[in-house]
This record gives structure tokens, C-alpha cells and sequence, in this order.
């Protein structure tokens, strides 16, 4: 029994530590500067683990405007290496808060899907792109019909897995927006 409530106890305080972590890491994103390219990463609703901060990491060594996270809870910031400090963050409560919020800064929305009518690679990504990413299994919280000016792109794939990891999908996002600018 000692065990088990020893257990426990360990458990609750790695959570409060990381919990410590997070604010920590929060506050100081209040100083974290645009990096130097155009682009925003929307992440609608993801678990607050492993992906997110992955994603952070990416969102700095590609040089991301922001990241915009949609009702996402504390997560260990410590797999960002300390791209939480450094690339701004913007929370919203729903998914109609953020869309208006880049529409109103004249940005063109993009989602990925599966399912997407065009290949990422074909698209032509303005300067100002968002790109939105859903929950690792229920994908995004909104019906994209309701929101005609989101572009639905795919990665194109060759094996039988259905989607790629979440924060491999948005890697290979912030690369060709970043090559496409190069070119």
C-alpha cells in the first residue's frame, strides 16, 4: 500500500513541477518576438502533451509569427527546448476567436486534412498564412463548411497509414512554406 501512495506521490509531483514549468515558461512567452517569417500555426484543441511543445520547437527553428493554441490545457514545456519562451503565443477559448482574429490581420487559412482537395506542394502559400491543425483523433472542432475561406490542403502519402503524427504534419508545413520563399 506504501508503495502505491508512494507512487501517487511521485506522480503529483512531477505534475506540480511541471505545472511550475508551464507558468514559468508562460510569463516569459510575454517577451517572446515574432520570428522571421509570416506564418501562424493553429492548434485547434490538441492534447496538451507530447505534440504541442514538439510543434513549439519546429515553430521556432522555421522562424513562425506566432502559435495560436485553441482550448489547450498546461503542458511540460520541456521537449520545446525552450521554443515556448521564444515564439509568441496567443490562447483563445474556440476556434471562432482565433479565425476572426486572422481574418481581421488579413490572413489566408489553411487546414490540413487527409482529405484535403489539393496537395500542400501545389498551393501557392502567401506571406500571411495560417495554418490550423486539429486534435490528434478528432481532428478540428468546427464543420469546415461553416468556414468557406479555409483552404483544405493534404500531404500527399504513399504508404497505408491514413494522417502522419501531428507535429511531423506541421514540420513539413513550416519547411515548405519557408522553401516556397527561397525558391
Amino acid at each position: 500500500m506504501t508503495e502505491k501512495l508512494s507512487a501517487r506521490k511521485r506522480r503529483e509531483r512531477r505534475h506540480e513541477q511541471m505545472l511550475r514549468a508551464y507558468e514559468k515558461n508562460r510569463r516569459r512567452n510575454l517577451l517572446a518576438r515574432p520570428g522571421a517569417h509570416g506564418f501562424i500555426i493553429v492548434l485547434d484543441h490538441l492534447k496538451a502533451g507530447y505534440n504541442v511543445p514538439k510543434i513549439f520547437r519546429s515553430a521556432e527553428a522555421f522562424g513562425a509569427h506566432e502559435v495560436q493554441l485553441i482550448d489547450i490545457g498546461p503542458f511540460d514545456p520541456s521537449p520545446a527546448k525552450g521554443a515556448f519562451r521564444q515564439v509568441p503565443a496567443r490562447f483563445f477559448d474556440d476556434f471562432r476567436q482565433s479565425h476572426d482574429d486572422l481574418k481581421a490581420r488579413g490572413y489566408s487559412l489553411y487546414a490540413l486534412s487527409p482529405g484535403g482537395s489539393r496537395p500542400l506542394h501545389q498551393e501557392p502559400l502567401p506571406d500571411k498564412s495560417a495554418f490550423i491543425f486539429g486534435h490528434e483523433e478528432a481532428g478540428l472542432s468546427f464543420n469546415p463548411d461553416d468556414y468557406p475561406d479555409i483552404h483544405l490542403l493534404h500531404i500527399p502519402q504513399f504508404g497505408r497509414v491514413e494522417s502522419l503524427n501531428v507535429s511531423i504534419a506541421a514540420s513539413i508545413v513550416m519547411y515548405e512554406y519557408t522553401r516556397q520563399r527561397q525558391a
